[in-house]
């Protein structure tokens, strides 16, 4: 079940390509999460390189972005270096961040059924609760919609 609007987030660390990310630390930002299935696939590099496109838009408006998968901070890194990301890019390898926040859902494809990461993006306030809530994400215009949505006070 996906975490609940309004809700404190449980604080989490993680590893990211270029250190470590601890969710506490942040407090007196926003934090924007996007969880995303596998780096370097075409879906998840749109989405990547969308929110590192707004950067300095995310920056002036007081906001941390992370991206998190389920891949290694060393594939993290080779995905990073590739397209030029600037957005933080954390590393659920090894622990339950993506079931914590109920993104790790069984799926189906050629019907094959097999766990993975359903693409969904969460707005965590200054204050460490969960103000927004983006479940099943498209990617044209997503991380558009998300910086409209930190610029209007969400």
């Amino acid at each position: 079940m996906m975490l609940e609007v309004g809700n404190p987030v449980p604080d989490f660390t993680v590893p990211t390509d270029t250190g470590s990310f601890n969710l506490s630390e942040m407090r007196g930002k926003n934090v924007v999460i996007f969880f995303f299935p596998k780096a370097d696939t075409s879906g998840c590099t749109a989405q990547s390189i969308a929110f590192s496109q707004l950067q300095a838009e995310f920056d002036a408006a007081n906001t941390v972005i992370l991206g998190l998968s389920k891949d290694t901070p060393q594939k993290q890194a080779k995905f990073r270096a590739k397209h030029n990301l600037t957005c933080l890019l954390g590393a659920d390898h090894e622990t339950d961040i993506c079931e914590q926040f109920g993104v790790w859902v069984e799926k189906s494809m050629y019907g094959r059924k097999y766990m993975g990461i359903q693409r969904a993006t969460f707005l965590i306030g200054p204050n460490g609760n969960l103000n927004h809530v983006w479940p099943k994400v498209k990617v044209p215009g997503h991380a558009e919609a998300v910086l409209a949505e930190v610029q209007a006070g969400g």
